[in-house]
């Protein structure tokens, strides 16, 4: 019998998250369709987050690799002024809130981020951004839910924010058939660096 163990992995993510009155102001919103459509599998509002690089399974060891690049990179951008805006579904099935303001900057983060990941030898599929926050999932079968409660709140243009830190995030997704939860591994300030420009 192989008494080996399989190498310690992580299910990680790099993201910016709402502020909580950005949160609480979107959540209002979706209350009524909460109590509509209970079936759906709604996230968890702490768990509302804005995806910048999705690295999925990775080994544990790869996370300390992680850190310096991610910190640098948080010090070398500005806070992003953001907003919760509109709504719609992926593959009809799942919800998500759109997301407005400066959008170039967070694609140039985003672009940042990715390739100081991929200079660390992480492997990881690189999808074009597009941001959003995932708010639930329909049932497997159920194609009409998604699309109703996306169309209910289509109008939604919530009042804008900062986003101040990038975070690094890891989940239990694919561990369990509970519910998923994200914690933060570590969080670093926007423009928190000394630099100056030369």
């Amino acid at each position: 019998m192989n008494d080996q163990t399989q190498p310690a992995t992580v299910r990680v993510f790099i993201a910016l998250a709402p502020p909580d009155h950005a949160k609480e102001e979107l959540a209002r919103e979706l209350r009524p369709a909460q109590g509509t459509h209970p079936h759906m599998r709604w996230n968890r509002m702490e768990d509302w987050h804005i995806t910048l690089a999705f690295l999925g399974e990775q080994p544990a060891e790869a996370v300390p690799l992680l850190r310096p690049p991610l910190a640098e990179i948080a010090a070398d951008h500005q806070p992003l002024g953001l907003a919760l805006r509109g709504s719609g579904t992926f593959d009809g099935r799942v919800l998500w809130s759109g997301v407005d303001g400066d959008l170039d900057e967070l694609h140039v983060l985003a672009a940042d981020v990715r390739t100081a990941v991929k200079d660390r030898g992480v492997v990881f599929e690189d999808r074009p951004l597009c941001p959003h926050l995932t708010l639930a999932r329909a049932r497997r079968g159920d194609r009409s839910s998604a699309g109703e409660i996306a169309e209910g709140f289509a109008g939604f243009a919530g009042r804008r924010w900062p986003a101040e830190r990038l975070h690094l995030v890891g989940s239990n997704a694919g561990r369990s058939r509970g519910p998923i939860h994200y914690r933060d591994i570590e969080a670093w300030a926007l423009g928190n660096g000394n630099r100056t420009a030369s």
